[in-house]
């Protein structure tokens, strides 16, 4: 369920499921596409019904409606990290627990509506941050410790994120086609 950080600073380096690669996008663009994202979000769950949309198509597998609520945290998340990467030197980023966060922020129960429109807010929000970097700041390093600690820059960061917004989109087309044909 989890987005492997790529060496996305490598641009031989593609990300082994979705096929993300991110090394040749310009950091001036990755506001705009942060911006982009919550329309083909919406787009990708139009006309699915709120049980399709929460349905797991197996017991390992989130649910679309899982999914959305990660990359709406995700989003929130690395906008905080982005922000004390900047006012700390190298800080050392908690993990945020994605696994524990589906039931703790019961991400099931949510109106996907709802989700939808904070995912937006997020997203916003998340590009306010990367798209008023100043070109000096990209290089800011900070401790990312997951899935084990290492030290990048903020232009990973933003390509990280970006990586975990096109990554999980495909993730959320998949699992609504495996769940429709399970009604």
């Amino acid at each position: 369920m989890g987005v492997q950080p790529a060496d996305l600073n490598d641009p031989s380096s593609a990300c082994g499921q979705c096929g993300f690669r991110s090394a040749g996008i310009p950091v001036d663009e990755i506001a705009g596409r942060l911006r982009a994202a919550p329309a083909r979000y919406r787009a990708a769950l139009a006309g699915a019904s709120p049980e399709v949309t929460a349905r797991r198509p197996e017991p390992g597998v989130w649910s679309a409606l899982e999914y959305g609520c990660h990359v709406r945290d995700v989003l929130l998340i690395q906008r905080d990290r982005a922000v004390l990467a900047q006012v700390e030197e190298r800080p050392s980023v908690a993990r945020m627990y994605r696994d524990e966060r589906v039931a703790l922020c019961g991400y099931a129960g949510q109106p996907p509506a709802e989700v939808l429109a904070q995912l937006a807010m997020a997203a916003e929000l998340c590009a306010l941050v990367f798209g008023r970097l100043a070109d000096d700041a990209w290089s800011r390093r900070l401790i990312y410790n997951w899935p084990a600690a290492a030290e990048q820059d903020l232009a990973w960061l933003g390509r990280h994120t970006l990586h975990e917004v096109e990554h999980h989109l495909r993730d959320i087309t998949d699992v609504l086609a495996r769940a429709a044909t399970d009604v």
